[in-house]
C-alpha cells in the first residue's frame, strides 16, 4: 500500500516539547551565552588596550577609561536593582497567573510556562545581571594609560544593550501577561496550540492487516499519565526485530506499573535497551501529542463559566465558538487509530487514538448537562450542531444528531414554558445576539 502524504515522526519532536514544558532550560542556555559573549567582549577590549598601547595613542586609551569610568557607575546601579527588579516583576506575573487559573483553569498555567516571552524575558533579566556583575570584575584600579591592561568599553556596550532588551521586553511581558487573564486570547491559544498538534499528526493510507499478536511489554516507570510516545524510536525498533508494535492506552491515559503498555505482533519482544524511554509519563497530560486535551481545556474553562459560583454564560459561549471551530477542522480527517510507516512504507506502529464520536462527546456531553437556566448557551450550542450537521460527511453526522436531539429533551425537561423553550432552542450563533 502506498505511503504517499504520510509524514515520518521527526526524532527530536518529544524531547523539544519536553523542553518546551519546563522553565530552566532556556535560562540555563542564556547563561552559558552570556559566558561566551562576556569573554569575547573581554578579549576585544584586551585587543584594544594593546592596539592603542603599541600605536602610543595613550590620548585615546585615557578617554575611553574615562568612558569606562563613567559607565562603572551604571553597571553598578544595575547589578544592585536587577535582582529586585527580577522579584517583583515575576512575583506580580504569578500573582496574575494564579488569579487567571482560578477564574478559568489551572491548565492555563501551561500557557505561562510554554510562553517563550517568558522565558525570553526571565532570560535576558538574569543574563542583565550575570553580565553586570562579570563586568564589575574587569574594572582595574589602575587609570594609567601606559600600564592599564584591560579596559571594559566592549563589556560595558554590552550592559547597555542589555539594559535596553530588558526594557523592551518588560513592557512586551507586562501586555503578554495581563493577556492571560482575558478570556478571549487564552480560548485562542489554546485553540491554537490544538491545531498544531493537529499538523503534526500523521496521515496518509491506513495501514495492512497487522498479524496476531505475540507478546506484550509490561510498563515498570512510575505511575502517570501518558504524555507522548516516541514514536521514531518504536518505528526504529520494531523494523529492527521485524515486528508490528502496537501503543495499548492512548495518550493521556493513566498508567500505573504492572499495565501493559505495548503489544508485539508478529515476532519476539525488541531488546529492551532499545525501548527504554520510548514512552514518557508526566503527572499531567500535555497538547503534544494529545489531540483530545485541547477540547478537554475548551470544555474545563465552559464547565466552570456555567457553575453557578462563576455563573458566566459569555465565556461559556466563547469557549463553544473555538469548539466547534476545532470539530469542523477534524470533520473531514482521518481519526481512531493512526499508522506509523517506517522508510519502506511499512507500517511497524500502531496508536490508537479518539474517533470522531469521542470528540463530539468530549465537545458537547459535559456542557449540555449543565446548560439548564442559560438559553444563551443552549442556543450558541444548537447553532453549532446545526452547522457541523452542514459540514461533516454523512457517517459521521450521527453522533451530532444525538447529541441535538439530547438537547432538545434538555431543555423539554429543563424548561416547563414552551416559549421559554422555543427561545432557548433557537440557534444563534452569538447565544443572544
Amino acid at each position: 500500500m502506498s505511503d504517499r502524504g504520510y509524514r515520518r515522526p521527526r526524532p527530536l519532536s518529544p524531547l523539544r516539547e519536553h523542553l518546551r514544558d519546563t522553565f530552566w532550560f532556556a535560562p540555563t542556555m542564556g547563561f552559558v551565552c552570556v559566558f561566551v559573549l562576556w569573554f569575547v567582549a573581554t578579549e576585544l577590549d584586551d585587543a584594544i588596550v594593546r592596539l592603542l598601547q603599541r600605536e602610543e595613542a595613550y590620548d585615546e586609551l585615557g578617554d575611553l577609561i574615562g568612558f569606562s569610568q563613567d559607565t562603572k557607575t551604571v553597571v553598578t546601579t544595575v547589578s544592585s536593582a536587577m535582582m529586585t527588579f527580577i522579584g517583583v516583576v515575576f512575583s506580580i506575573s504569578l500573582v496574575a497567573v494564579q488569579m487567571a487559573s482560578g477564574q478559568l483553569t489551572p491548565r492555563v498555567v501551561r500557557i505561562f510556562v510554554r510562553s517563550r516571552i517568558s522565558k525570553l524575558t526571565m532570560t535576558v533579566f538574569l543574563a542583565t545581571f550575570l553580565v553586570s556583575l562579570l563586568v564589575l570584575s574587569s574594572y582595574e584600579s589602575e587609570t594609567d594609560p601606559r600600564r592599564v591592561v584591560s579596559v571594559p568599553l566592549v563589556q560595558s556596550l554590552l550592559i547597555l544593550v542589555l539594559v535596553g532588551m530588558s526594557l523592551l521586553l518588560f513592557v512586551v511581558y507586562v501586555s503578554s501577561t495581563l493577556r492571560l487573564m482575558q478570556v478571549g486570547p487564552v480560548v485562542d491559544r489554546i485553540a491554537r496550540d490544538a491545531f498544531r498538534v493537529l499538523g503534526r499528526m500523521p496521515r496518509g493510507p491506513q495501514g495492512d492487516e497487522v498479524r496476531p499478536e505475540t507478546a506484550r511489554v509490561v510498563y515498570e516507570g512510575r505511575a502517570g499519565v501518558l504524555r507522548d510516545v516516541n514514536t521514531a524510536r518504536l518505528v526504529r525498533a520494531a523494523r529492527r526485530q521485524g515486528v508490528v508494535l502496537r501503543v495499548i492506552p492512548r495518550i493521556g491515559d493513566f498508567v500505573v506499573p504492572g499495565t501493559p503498555m505495548l503489544a508485539v505482533h508478529g515476532g519476539a519482544v525488541p531488546p529492551r535497551l532499545r525501548l527504554r524511554s520510548a514512552v514518557s509519563v508526566s503527572v499531567e497530560r500535555t497538547l503534544n501529542q494529545d489531540v483530545a486535551f485541547g477540547l478537554r481545556q475548551l470544555a474545563d474553562i465552559a464547565l466552570r463559566a456555567l457553575s453557578t459560583s462563576v455563573n458566566d454564560p459569555t465565556t461559556a459561549v466563547q469557549c463553544l465558538d473555538r469548539i466547534v471551530q476545532f470539530l469542523a477542522a477534524v470533520a473531514h480527517l482521518p481519526l481512531g487509530t493512526v499508522y506509523h510507516r517506517d522508510r519502506a512504507g511499512r507500517v511497524r506502529l500502531v496508536q490508537d487514538g479518539p474517533g470522531w464520536d469521542d470528540l463530539v462527546d468530549l465537545a458537547f456531553e459535559e456542557i449540555r448537562w449543565c446548560l439548564a437556566g442559560s438559553p444563551q448557551v443552549s442556543r450558541r450550542l444548537m447553532a453549532g450542531l446545526d452547522d457541523l450537521l452542514l459540514i461533516v460527511p454523512g457517517d459521521r453526522r450521527k453522533s451530532l444528531a444525538r447529541h441535538r436531539e439530547l438537547l432538545v429533551q434538555t431543555m423539554e425537561r429543563g424548561v416547563p414554558v414552551a416559549a421559554d423553550r422555543a427561545f432557548a432552542l433557537l440557534p444563534d450563533r452569538q447565544g443572544i445576539g
